[in-house]
């Protein structure tokens, strides 16, 4: 049977930090704890595929470029509306 893939973390590391906090540890101890929980995340990492990745780079320039068309615009509606109130210093 298939693990389900959530956040909520397993019974063992839930069991594993309750028995580490009990613990009293020394400096090294804890940078040791530290650098074993980094690996153990970075296991869980997936990285995409090249189509993902593609796809996704694709979906991050578009907004972009649509978020600068919309501020580009106010920008310009902003300033009409400055030269409207306060005139043209000339």
């Amino acid at each position: 049977m298939a693990r389900k893939v959530i956040d909520e973390p397993s019974e063992d590391v839930v069991a594993n930090a309750k028995k580490d906090r009990a613990a009293k540890r020394g400096p090294f101890a804890r940078i040791a704890l530290f650098i074993r929980q980094v690996f153990g995340e970075l296991k869980k990492v997936v990285t995409p595929t090249r189509k993902e990745l593609l796809s996704y780079t694709g979906v991050v320039l578009v907004f972009v470029v649509i978020m600068m068309a919309l501020v580009s615009l106010l920008d310009w509606i902003f300033g009409l509306g400055v030269f409207w109130v306060f005139g043209n210093p000339a």
